[in-house]
């Protein structure tokens, strides 16, 4: 992919992925405040550039609003799905503070994450066979170049279990 356009680092998926932020299941909405002007929004306008691409790759669920120049003071409005309203301060803060904090106020642990990875790694071993809920795949029968399940497609005569036995008591007559 060419790298065109003003900081094109930024749309490169290894940037994207460098991400820290991962939200709890229950933050639904985040806007971030923020003026285009003056040195008490500088940290906001450098995390509405630089980490909010990263947010929204690690949390494509997450619906971001950013609202320029309506405060005075920049800060960070999260909406929780029981209703509840979390509000960062981010007056006279660099974008890594920033960060940061929301991480710590309303981030997954890294326990979590490594939970998580571990659980999604697990459900899509394609070893492994059983009910749909728990694997990727029922039957090795599904499996391309198997040989297909005998309940959808008869089996040819040659591997059933009754051929072979009558082929082997006919031999021996």
């Amino acid at each position: 992919m060419p790298m065109k356009g003003r900081f094109p680092i930024r749309r490169t998926l290894a940037y994207l992925q460098e991400g820290q932020v991962v939200f709890k299941n229950s933050v639904k909405v985040m806007t971030v405040n923020y003026n285009t002007h003056g040195e008490h929004s500088e940290g906001a306008r450098k995390f509405v550039y630089f980490n909010v691409p990263q947010i929204q790759y690690k949390n494509p669920w997450l619906q971001i609003m950013m609202f320029k120049n309506m405060t005075p003071t920049p800060f960070v409005k999260f909406y929780l799905d029981s209703g509840e309203q979390v509000l960062v301060d981010a007056e006279d803060q660099n974008n890594r503070e920033i960060v940061q904090r929301v991480k710590k106020i309303l981030g997954k642990s890294e326990e979590t994450l490594k939970l998580e990875e571990q659980a999604k790694m697990v459900k899509s071993n394609p070893a492994n066979f059983g009910p749909k809920k728990y694997c990727l795949r029922e039957c090795m029968c599904e499996v391309e170049g198997q040989v297909p399940c005998p309940a959808f497609v008869p089996l040819p005569k040659e591997m059933t279990g009754k051929y072979r036995a009558t082929q082997k008591e006919s031999s021996t007559l």
